[in-house]
Formats: C-alpha cells, sequence, structure tokens
C-alpha cells in the first residue's frame, strides 16, 4: 500500500495477533452504492470478518459497513456476505491451500485505490498460546528499547 492513490478505510487490528500471516492478496469487492458511500465516511468494521469458497467463488463474511446516513429506506444489510473478485488463477491456488494445510483466508485491511473498494486478504494461520506469548514478548522488548533510547537523546 505505498502507492498514492490509496486511501485507508479499516484495518483488522487482531489480525496480525491471533495469526501467522503467509500471503498477501488484493481483491474487489462488489459493493451496492450506499455500501460505497458508507465507506467514503469510514464505517466500516472488518475485526471479526473472513473469506470463505462457495460455488467457486470467493465472499467476505462478517465485515460490518454501516447503512449510509442519507440513504432512503432501501438501505443494505450491513453484514451480507459480498463477493470478492480475484483472478482463477488465484481462487484455485487459494482454494487448494485452505484445503490442504488448513490455512484460513483474513480481511487485514480496506482501502480504496484508484477509486475502487479493495480488501488485503491474508492467507493465515491460527496461532496458538505460546505464539501469541512470544508476539507480546517481542512487543514489550521493543517498547523497552525505544525508552531507552529516548533516555538517551533526550539528555
Amino acid at each position: 500500500m505505498t502507492e498514492e492513490n490509496v486511501k485507508l478505510i479499516c484495518r483488522n487490528r487482531k489480525a496480525y495477533f491471533e495469526y501467522a500471516i503467509d500471503d498477501l492478496y488484493e481483491a474487489g469487492m462488489v459493493l451496492k452504492g450506499t455500501e460505497v458511500k458508507s465507506l467514503r465516511q469510514g464505517k466500516a468494521s472488518i475485526d471479526d470478518a473472513y473469506a470463505r469458497f462457495r460455488d467457486g467463488e470467493i465472499y467476505l463474511y462478517n465485515a460490518h459497513i454501516s447503512p449510509y446516513s442519507h440513504a432512503g429506506p432501501e438501505s443494505h444489510d450491513p453484514h451480507r456476505p459480498r463477493k470478492l473478485l480475484l483472478h482463477r488463477q488465484e481462487i484455485q491456488r487459494l482454494l487448494g491451500k485452505v484445503q490442504e494445510r488448513g490455512y484460513t483466508l483474513i480481511p487485514l485491511r480496506l482501502y480504496f485505490k484508484n477509486a475502487n473498494v479493495k480488501v488485503e486478504l491474508g492467507l493465515a494461520r491460527g496461532k496458538r498460546k505460546v505464539d501469541k506469548r512470544e508476539t507480546i514478548r517481542r512487543r514489550e522488548e521493543q517498547r523497552e528499547l525505544e525508552r531507552a533510547r529516548k533516555r538517551r537523546g533526550g539528555k
């Protein structure tokens, strides 16, 4: 996401703690007009979302996009499954990895790229409790190093 025309909508903050991410994929989303307008207002959450295969295609489940505030009575369902757009070869590769090796597809970020809504999918494997403790320990060590640098540099 280092390109200029990218605007972040939301991130899945728990993903890197709960899962070990092995591979990243960028997918488009099939949305309704009121969903896009709501996303422009930043009213979305993908914290509990996941992607799953259905009829040879990939759908995003549990992604919450709030109803658009200025929409009429015909607004969208906030939790409806949304179709993800990937190349056929990518879908086949992901299907093979998810079925064989116990991976799951987790959305990491939702963003606008050149006026299109994109979702960054991570091919993830769930972490065990020991791995999560290791992540916490590393994070705390990094914080201590930063504090020590600030103390030395500040004097």
